[in-house]
């Protein structure tokens, strides 16, 4: 029988956590999201990525239930994972899992398996950064909320958030650099790259991912869940024959924190809208043509400001669960029609791109198309966009 070479990468996959801030009572890596648990669904990004040597760090009193979880997942890859009891600390967890990686093994990344829903490509790019020549690598995301500095309950001044960026895991390190940091680590650190930097080591980036999000609340568990779980079969139900058809409206004024979100795409340079979400005037029409057709109401039943899963959210998100909405309620959407009015942005360009992202996202085809009003109305003078879509679903 032929020996499988060793992988020169090794994923250590933190589980340690008690959880507190998620009020589950255990250990977060433990608690469900569907079916399986935090820690197997970020199993899964981490098997399904480059192969690589696994090493699970678990509470002490849970390797076991870890093994279990590991070795269910793990499959033909099981002489590849490992289970070994954590730390006081993250950063003494981190240290237990160095313990246990093979000497051959070149790369080293660390990861939460509190990102559970990260999705492999960003491993990959972590893992092809280092071994391009990167001592330090972490996936980051720009930060997108407007930052303030505050004093008690005090804003003192606005913080540039250009220069800001929010760190994710895996963070990918050569080995022999981290294995150092580790030895000589004088304090505790936030994250691994935190200790790398405080040893003198240049930490890069690279994108990262919305999915990679940390579930740290139970808010974050509740969007986790809405994530996974599958858009639900058609259930055949007493129906009319012909097809039904739906307007839906919205208007949203510019003024908004951030850039211009707009046909689920975003807009550089473009003022953002105000909104619960990104403001995304021609999403949210769609979404109401839709609801009005299926007879389901409208998007403030369902997508209302006390659902906060959808604060910031975009087109995607909105038509998805619309998609699904109209499946439970045994309709299928047949096509939808919106027309964008404003002086900007200007939708020739870009009009085909929109009309892709907006189809592939509700599972129908959506046509746009974009006018002005002469100047006439608040569209005309600037102040915000409006959008009116036209849908007709079928009995499915």
């Amino acid at each position: 029988m032929s020996l499988l070479p060793v992988p020169r990468v090794a994923v250590i996959v933190v589980a340690a956590g008690s959880g507190t801030r998620l009020g589950s009572g255990s250990p977060k890596a433990f608690v469900g999201i569907d079916s399986h648990t935090i820690l197997r669904h970020a199993l899964r990004g981490v098997l399904a990525g480059p192969e690589a040597q696994v090493i699970v760090v678990a509470p002490a009193e849970r390797v076991g239930d870890a093994q279990t979880e590991v070795l269910d997942a793990a499959g033909e890859r099981r002489d590849l994972v490992a289970v070994v009891a954590g730390g006081d600390t993250r950063q003494a967890s981190v240290a237990a899992g160095l313990g246990a990686v093979w000497a051959d093994v070149e790369t080293v990344l660390v990861h939460d398996a509190a990102r559970a829903l990260t999705p492999p490509d960003v491993f990959a790019r972590v893992i092809d950064a280092v071994e391009g020549g990167s001592d330090a690598v972490i996936p980051v995301l720009p930060v997108v909320d407007t930052l303030k500095r505050v004093e008690a309950d005090a804003v003192v001044e606005p913080v540039d958030r250009s220069v800001l960026a929010a760190a994710q895991t895996p963070q990918g390190f050569r080995r022999a650099v981290l294995d150092e940091a580790y030895r000589d680590a004088a304090a505790d650190h936030t994250d691994d790259a935190a200790l790398l930097q405080a040893a003198g080591t240049v930490v890069r980036t690279v994108p990262g991912d919305e999915l990679a999000f940390k579930i740290t609340t139970p808010a974050d568990l509740e969007r986790a869940r809405a994530l996974v779980a599958p858009i639900p079969p058609v259930v055949p139900v007493p129906l009319a024959t012909v097809p039904r058809v739906g307007i839906g409206t919205d208007v949203h004024a510019f003024g908004g924190d951030d850039t211009l979100w707009l046909a689920g795409l975003e807009w550089p340079g473009e003022p953002g809208l105000k909104g619960h979400s990104d403001g995304d005037a021609v999403a949210h029409a769609i979404v109401d043509a839709v609801l009005a057709a299926a007879g389901l109401g409208d998007i403030g039943t369902h997508f209302g400001t006390d659902q906060p899963q959808y604060a910031g959210a975009h087109a995607a998100a909105f038509l998805a669960r619309t998609r699904a909405l109209a499946a439970e309620a045994g309709w299928v959407i047949g096509n939808v029609s919106v027309q964008v009015q404003a002086n900007r942005p200007r939708f020739a360009a870009r009009r085909v791109e929109a009309e892709q992202v907006l189809s592939d996202a509700l599972g129908a085809p959506v046509s746009v198309s974009a006018t002005t009003t002469d100047g006439l109305g608040f569209t005309g003078t600037g102040d915000g966009v409006a959008a009116f879509a036209v849908a007709v679903v079928m009995p499915a």
